[in-house]
C-alpha cells in the first residue's frame, strides 16, 4: 500500500509508514473531475499583467459569505487544457479561490497541438515563469474574495516541479502540492518557508529516481513535507487511470490534496 514519510521541522522527527490503510468508503472524487461547474461554483477566464504583458488565467470561486484561501493551479506540459480547468473547479467546489494561468500567455497562449506545448513549455524561462506566478499570486490577493495571508500553489507534471520550485521563491506562500514534479535545484530548498505535500506514483522511476536524495536535503532544511506513493500508478495518474490497475488511487490522492490544503490554508 501507500508508503508516506513525514518531516515535521519542531523536532525532525522522520516517520516511515508502510501499509497505510485508506478508507474505502464512498468515491471521494472521480479519477477524473467533473467537466463542468457544479451549482455552487463560478468559473470565468481573467486577464492580468505581468510586466508589460498579459496573462490569461482561467478563475474558479466558490459560493461563500466570507473571503476564501486561494490556490494557484500550474498546468502540465501540454499547458492550459480541460483537466487543468476542471481541477480548477473542483478546488473552488471545496471552498477555495482557484487561478490557473496559462504560463504560455507570453508565447500565444496554449496551442491546439500538445507536442507544440512540450515544445513552447521548454522554450520558457525560469525567471520569467517566476514573475508570472508572482503576478497570479497578487491577482488573487487583490481579490475581495480572498483573504491574502492563505495562498497555496499546487502543480501537475511539469507544473509540479513549478510548483516545488515556485515554492524556493515565495517565502509569503503558506502550502504547496507538487503532483509528481521533479525536485528543484537541491541547493535552493533552504529557501523553502511553507509546508509541502508530494504526491507521487510508484511506476514512475523517472520521477522518483533519486528521491531520498531530496528527502535528505528537505529534512535538512528543517522542511514540512509530507508525501505519499500510491500503489500501482503510473505517471500523471490524477488526470486518467486507463490502464491502471487501482483506479480508486485517484480518488484516495484527491482526499489527501484537499486534506492538506484545508489543514495549511485554513
Amino acid at each position: 500500500m501507500a508508503n508516506e514519510a513525514v518531516w515535521r521541522s519542531g523536532g525532525l522527527a522522520v516517520g516511515l509508514v508502510a501499509g497505510m490503510v485508506l478508507a474505502r468508503g464512498a468515491s471521494f472524487l472521480s479519477a477524473r473531475p467533473p467537466d463542468r461547474p457544479g451549482p455552487d461554483v463560478h468559473a470565468e477566464y481573467v486577464k492580468f499583467a505581468s510586466g508589460t504583458d498579459s496573462i490569461s488565467a482561467y478563475i474558479a470561486y466558490p459560493e461563500r459569505g466570507e473571503p476564501a484561501a486561494a490556490v494557484l493551479v500550474i498546468h502540465e506540459i501540454f499547458g492550459m487544457s480541460d483537466f487543468v480547468r476542471d481541477a480548477t473547479q473542483m478546488l473552488a467546489q471545496k471552498g477555495f479561490v482557484a487561478l490557473a494561468p496559462d504560463l504560455l500567455s507570453r508565447r500565444g497562449g496554449t496551442p491546439a497541438s500538445p507536442d507544440e506545448a512540450r515544445k513552447l513549455i521548454a522554450s520558457l524561462n525560469p525567471d520569467t515563469i517566476t514573475q508570472d506566478l508572482d503576478a497570479a499570486a497578487a491577482y488573487v490577493r487583490g481579490l475581495k474574495a480572498v483573504d491574502s495571508t492563505r495562498i497555496g500553489v499546487i502543480g501537475f507534471c511539469w507544473g509540479g516541479g513549478e510548483s516545488f520550485r515556485y515554492a524556493t521563491n515565495n517565502p509569503t506562500l503558506r502550502a504547496f502540492v507538487v503532483c509528481y514534479g521533479p525536485a528543484p535545484n537541491l541547493a535552493d530548498i533552504a529557501r523553502i518557508r511553507a509546508p509541502g505535500y508530494g504526491v507521487y506514483a510508484d511506476r514512475d522511476g523517472r520521477i522518483t529516481a533519486g528521491f531520498y536524495n531530496l528527502l535528505k536535503q528537505l529534512k535538512k532544511a528543517n522542511v514540512q513535507y509530507e508525501w505519499k506513493t500510491y500503489p500501482e500508478t503510473g505517471h500523471g495518474f490524477l488526470r486518467t487511470m486507463q490502464g491502471q490497475k487501482s483506479p480508486n488511487e485517484a480518488d484516495h490522492a484527491w482526499r489527501d490534496i484537499m486534506s492538506f490544503l484545508h489543514e495549511r490554508l485554513r
